[in-house]
């Protein structure tokens, strides 16, 4: 829901902006939605319990490479079998087992407005844009590498969308040096937004360095930061079973600081996981259950997610496939392992194809599907996501934004009650009637129905009279209408300058190259 008043003004029916005058809104809170489907399985539950004690095996006899001195001396304490010449760690299935009795079922991440705070459950479901693109494209500019004039943008129209609830990575900055990078993105979030941000984990310096700003930006002190958690990051393994530095030091980092760490295994069939649907999942279960242990031995009780990004490769040329049937079904089968761990978890959708076209939009919705009906936590890539990840639409991220509306407004309660089943109505429309001026029509019509962002109801003629555009058009002048609003800043004149301080200090000392 586009906020207040604006999602009235900017909503289209039959391609025209209407008058609305005072007539109501219709009232559908897209801030805090819940699944309105069972979870469907794909698996009987023998099989997941097999696909569970399989990741165990997995763990224990063949270990996992553990790149993180640190991270391989805790696996130890903690009674893993370490191997430093090999960096391999043998994690047995008690240690596991002590890890997911102390990870919370649930949690919420504060914002910084009350009503943007997430809360991270099963049952629940939040949504993300694409996110950690180097590339961006649009129909005005054309494709490019992303800058920080675009990340600005995208920060600026994903805070205008209601049905959008966290702020993630959506492209990487490239005019900005990596070593100062997370400065320019940390501060256009909290300058541009009041959803929850997302912290990069690409070493301590640069994790220490956007907690402060983050502290800064939302006046914070360090006991009430980590009283609760205020971000999140997305830990990806190195699969076929690796946990590289960065990504271990992060799992740590954001446990000790009681923030998320979203633990998504990247696992692409016949690549660097097998090649059946059932073997991935062992794999990418192994993988997020040692990250998952990681945080709880790092500081038991840390808030952390279970994650998978299953999909298959074109065996023809090796390119990344998505919104496949195997996608569909992996995605529907890591939600039989998340609800066996009782844990909040993310789930993806995902596209392939290198325009915004029919292509990507089916690649997308069937993939969002089937993290819908798997009973997703949190939707991440929803909204923009072309080329696999390597490249971020402006037109795709409004085009994309409908199927996540109308997901939003599936949510929504469906009235029942007596004056819902329209008995009234039926007795005032005669047969071969019609109900357009029915007394129970002109009572409800002003809010009875979705009214689209960018599909066009019109018919052709009327279509054609008015420019014959397309949805990529439509989409071009929904997002460069937004983007020609005034900003609005989030942060008050003191935290402003004091962020500003802040950078320039860290700057001249050189500011905090990633790690890897």
């Amino acid at each position: 829901m586009i906020e207040g008043s604006e999602k009235r003004r900017e909503g289209r029916r039959g391609g025209r902006r209407r008058d609305r005058g005072s007539a109501p809104a219709r009232d559908v809170d897209y801030r805090n939605l819940r699944h309105p489907f069972p979870a469907v399985p794909v698996f009987s539950e023998d099989r997941v319990e097999a696909i569970h004690d399989k990741a165990l095996r997995t763990l224990e006899d063949l270990g996992i490479k553990i790149l993180l001195p640190e991270a391989r001396t805790l696996f130890r304490d903690a009674g893993a079998l370490v191997d430093d010449e090999t960096q391999m760690v043998r994690i047995g299935r008690e240690i596991v087992a002590s890890a997911l009795a102390s990870a919370p079922r649930q949690f919420t991440i504060r914002a910084g407005a009350e009503h943007r705070d997430v809360q991270l459950e099963l049952g629940h479901l939040t949504i993300q844009s694409g996110a950690g693109c180097p590339n961006v494209t649009d129909l005005v500019h054309g494709r490019r590498p992303g800058s920080l004039a675009d990340f600005e943008d995208l920060v600026q129209l994903i805070q205008g969308y209601d049905v959008l609830h966290m702020v993630g990575p959506a492209t990487e900055p490239q005019d900005v040096d990596p070593a100062v990078r997370h400065y320019a993105t940390m501060r256009t979030i909290l300058s541009r937004s009041d959803k929850v941000p997302f912290v990069y984990s690409r070493g301590p310096e640069q994790v220490a360095d956007a907690f402060e700003m983050l502290r800064i930006g939302r006046d914070l002190s360090k006991e009430a930061f980590e009283a609760e958690p205020r971000c999140y990051t997305i830990i990806n393994t190195n699969s076929p079973r690796q946990i590289d530095i960065p990504m271990a030091q992060g799992l740590i980092d954001f446990a000790r600081s009681r923030q998320v760490s979203i633990v998504t295994p990247f696992c692409l069939m016949g690549a660097m996981a097998p090649v059946s649907i059932a073997g991935a999942l062992v794999l990418s279960h192994a993988e997020a259950l040692a990250g998952i242990a990681l945080t709880q031995i790092a500081r038991p009780g840390a808030p952390v997610c279970y994650g998978a990004f299953v999909s298959n490769v074109d065996l023809k040329s090796g390119a990344p496939a998505f919104g496949t049937p195997e996608q569909v079904k992996a995605n529907l089968a890591a939600g039989q392992l998340a609800r066996k761990l009782g844990l909040p978890w993310r789930c993806a959708a995902g596209c392939a194809a290198n325009i915004n076209d029919a292509q990507a939009a089916h690649e997308t919705q069937m993939s969002a599907w089937g993290a819908m009906l798997a009973g997703c936590t949190i939707l991440v890539h929803g909204a923009g996501w072309i080329e696999g990840g390597l490249t971020l639409s402006f037109e795709k991220l409004i085009t994309d934004l409908e199927t996540m509306q109308v997901f939003a407004e599936l949510c929504a309660p469906t009235p029942v009650d007596d004056a819902e089943l329209a008995f009234d109505a039926l007795q005032e429309v005669a047969p071969g009637g019609h109900f357009f001026a029915a007394a129970h029509t002109m009572e409800r019509y002003q809010t009875a129905f979705y009214e689209p962002l960018v599909a066009d109801w019109s018919n052709f003629g009327t279509w054609t009279e008015r420019g014959a555009k397309d949805a990529n058009t439509r989409a071009t002048e929904i997002w460069k209408s937004r983007l020609a609003k005034p900003v609005e800043s989030h942060l008050p004149e003191d935290r402003s300058a004091a962020l500003d301080g802040f950078i320039a200090k860290r700057t001249s000392e050189g500011g905090a190259p990633p790690v890897s």
